[in-house]
């Protein structure tokens, strides 16, 4: 019933900034935890950043604190990250996705069961 789909990958330089957008489609966003996870070639997918239902808290992965910020509008169903300073480790597929337990917000990419398709994030040294 959720369907996820991302947006505003691309080709970036070192240094630059990306903006990605997740838009989902359903009943169950402003009840859903949401998260940005990535997997870059020959690594296990990883976590990015998360943030409650509600926008009252925010977590992020110690390689992107300070650079990226994650943020969404439930009033038009839509994830968003912003990526500043991107460094070429950055590079991966993106995915947004969705985690209706929201007691906590959880990093493991195991937690989450509402996926979107990935948006590729290349940047050039």
């Amino acid at each position: 019933q959720v369907q996820l789909v991302e947006s505003g990958g691309g080709l970036v330089e070192a240094g630059g900034s990306l903006r990605l957008s997740c838009t989902i489609s359903g009943d169950t966003f402003n009840r859903a935890h949401m998260a940005w996870l990535r997997q870059a070639p020959g690594k296990a997918r990883e976590f990015v950043a998360a943030i409650r239902y509600d926008y009252a808290t925010t977590d992020y992965a110690d390689s992107v604190k300070g650079r990226f910020t994650i943020s969404r509008d439930n009033a038009i169903n839509t994830l968003y990250l912003q990526m500043n300073s991107l460094r070429p480790e950055d590079t991966a597929v993106y995915y947004c996705a969705a985690d209706l337990d929201i007691r906590v917000l959880r990093r493991a990419p195991s937690a989450y069961h509402y996926w979107g398709q990935g948006t590729q994030v290349t940047v050039s040294s």
